[in-house]
């Protein structure tokens, strides 16, 4: 989502309506006696809570306007199946509402195809979960959702991570200095071997031009298959350090090599 992007849905961000905790209370009594109007008027104040709930989601490749939509639909629920005898926020109660119906949304969008009833399962996993949360107030056991929705508990748990959001070997996991350090810095590759390295490129003569820090890195990195933060501890820097020192080591090398 483009960060100085101020119209969704032909609504203009910039000028949504805030209402304070004592006008959403007024405004929840009126609703809950049939007043459509006040049902309007509280939709439209707490669209502001859509719009930061979607911005988690910016850079998925989605579109704004449909997030947008999908995440007023959560609202639009979270509305109707708020009660107010509780002594809990609006608000806290409608973001995990709103957070869901974008991740089905995403889910069902998804080029990762699962199972409708491997989808089915992880749903009522997660009614019985929050039913549970509501009544005891606090997290449950995923035995406990298992025997609640008289299942094994293995197939709660496959059919849980069978619907969690993938996630990217590019996303960021640590910055440092403005140098960050992405989640394929830190798999090893068990299948990367002295020989395949020492035939993709002329090593010995590569690593003659290096620093002897430098050398070290490489060694630990690429012989040894260590992982950035590994190799940080060993030569005493940053992993951020580590990273800039192993990608300038390879491009000096690079110059020097014929690969």
């Amino acid at each position: 989502m483009a960060a100085n992007k101020v119209e969704i849905c032909g609504v203009d961000t910039g000028r949504l309506p805030r209402i304070n905790q004592q006008k959403s209370t007024e405004l929840l009594k009126r609703i809950k006696a049939g007043d459509s109007a006040a049902r309007e008027e509280f939709i439209t104040g707490n669209l502001r809570l859509v719009l930061s709930v979607i911005q988690r989601f910016s850079g998925r490749g989605e579109s704004p306007d449909d997030l947008f939509q999908v995440g007023c639909v959560g609202l639009i629920k979270a509305l109707d199946n708020f009660d107010i005898g509780h002594n809990v926020r609006f608000s806290t109660y409608a973001v995990p509402m709103i957070i869901g119906e974008i991740r089905r949304f995403l889910r069902d969008n998804s080029s990762l195809r699962v199972s409708r009833s491997l989808r089915d399962t992880a749903y009522h996993a997660l009614q019985v979960r929050n039913r549970l949360v509501e009544r005891d107030g606090a997290e449950p056991r995923l035995e406990k959702i298992a025997e609640e929705l008289g299942v094994p508990e293995s197939e709660v748990i496959f059919a849980l991570d069978a619907i969690a959001d993938p996630v990217s070997l590019n996303e960021p996991i640590y910055k440092d200095d403005g140098d960050p350090v992405y989640i394929v810095d830190q798999i090893r590759d068990e299948n990367e071997s002295d020989d395949r390295w020492l035939d993709s490129i002329a090593i010995e003569g590569g690593m003659s031009r290096l620093s002897e820090r430098e050398r070290k890195i490489l060694r630990l990195r690429f012989f040894q298959g260590k992982t950035q933060t590994e190799v940080a501890e060993r030569v005493g820097v940053s992993q951020a350090q580590v990273s800039r020192l192993e990608k300038a080591a390879l491009e000096r090398m690079r110059r020097h090599v014929q690969i």
